[in-house]
């Protein structure tokens, strides 16, 4: 018999920090990608749209809903179920589903896979939405950083490459491998920018090539982006002039999805300070954008349905394995 499903904690909201409302930025670290200094403004309404909502508790829960409702897509949008081929250490595994449910068991990893006596799978849609910390995303648990964790969604987190020689150490955590190591699930990390119509303001998403390949599809199909966004993705090599985790405004999926802006600076990532107070997002930030970004990335991102079922019947002798 295969370990019950682990039982989830209430969720809502999962953010520890402040909420961020609108205003200016401080000056940004050397590297990373820039753009043009005049920005987009709000969207047509007037509105920022989900950006910087508030719970009642007071506390952030990012620029997103952590319940996972719809946000800023397009109406015309293609939201039918899409499957995703992955490779890497997915015990099998060959497809993930964009726009796919999710969920399934969680199971034990069996001793003699890497990662062995963690858990995965299990992860459903409406639990994608993390925060704008590193560590943000996982069902179960608010911890910053991804040392040890377990994969709700099997998907791995994402690197942020070598240490740059600055930054405190949660967010260079080596167990996960390169940026190009081929053992995580849909391949090595890569990226894609979009661009607003005019230029002036340029995010990124990083996550395996797969889920990249997949988003760009979606992304295209849901959001009106500038002619110079990416079409196919290009290897995020982590280096200092690749986005920068100070440039990270919001993580998926148990942080193995992260959205980022060019010229934004959060020294608050930075920092050993779990309780740092987040920058607050630039006021030039194209807010339609933004929020088409977070809600196409939230619905269409790649989910596996449900764990091998080879670990299902390798588990039965590993209830009382530890995690790493």
């Amino acid at each position: 018999m295969c370990p019950r499903d682990i039982e989830r904690i209430a969720s809502a909201p999962r953010d520890r920090r402040r909420r961020r409302g609108g205003g200016g930025h401080g000056g940004g670290h050397g590297g990373g990608h820039g753009d043009g200094s005049s920005g987009d403004g709000k969207s047509s309404s007037g509105e920022k749209g989900s950006s910087g909502k508030q719970s009642s508790s007071g506390k952030s829960d990012g620029i997103s809903s952590s319940s996972g409702t719809k946000s800023g897509r397009s109406s015309s949008g293609d939201s039918s179920e899409r499957p995703v081929p992955i490779s890497g250490s997915t015990a099998g595994r060959t497809t993930a589903l964009a726009y796919g449910p999710g969920g399934g068991r969680s199971v034990v990893i069996p001793f003699e896979s890497i990662f062995a006596g963690r858990t995965s799978g299990g992860g459903t849609r409406n639990e994608v939405y993390g925060s704008d910390y590193y560590g943000s995303g996982y069902p179960y648990d608010t911890e910053r950083g991804v040392s040890g964790r377990g994969f709700p969604f099997v998907f791995w987190p994402v690197v942020w490459g070598g240490y740059h020689g600055y930054g405190a150490p949660y967010l260079y955590d080596p167990e996960y491998g390169s940026t190009s190591n081929t053992s995580r699930p849909g391949g090595p990390l890569a990226q894609a920018n979009f661009t607003s119509l005019n230029g002036n303001n340029t995010f990124y998403i990083i996550s395996d090539n797969s889920t990249v390949t997949s988003l760009i599809t979606s992304v295209r199909d849901n959001c009106t982006v500038g002619p110079f966004s990416s079409t196919v993705p290009i290897p995020f090599n982590g280096t200092l002039s690749d986005p920068l985790p100070e440039q990270a405004i919001q993580y998926y999926r148990a942080s193995s999805v992260a959205l980022t802006l060019a010229r934004y600076n959060d020294t608050a990532a930075l920092s050993n300070n779990p309780n740092a107070t987040p920058v607050v997002l630039p006021n030039w930030i194209n807010h339609t954008l933004l929020d088409c970004l977070n809600g196409t990335i939230a619905e269409a991102v790649p989910l596996i349905n449900a764990a091998d079922a080879r670990w299902e019947i390798c588990t039965h002798n590993l209830r009382s394995a530890s995690l790493h």
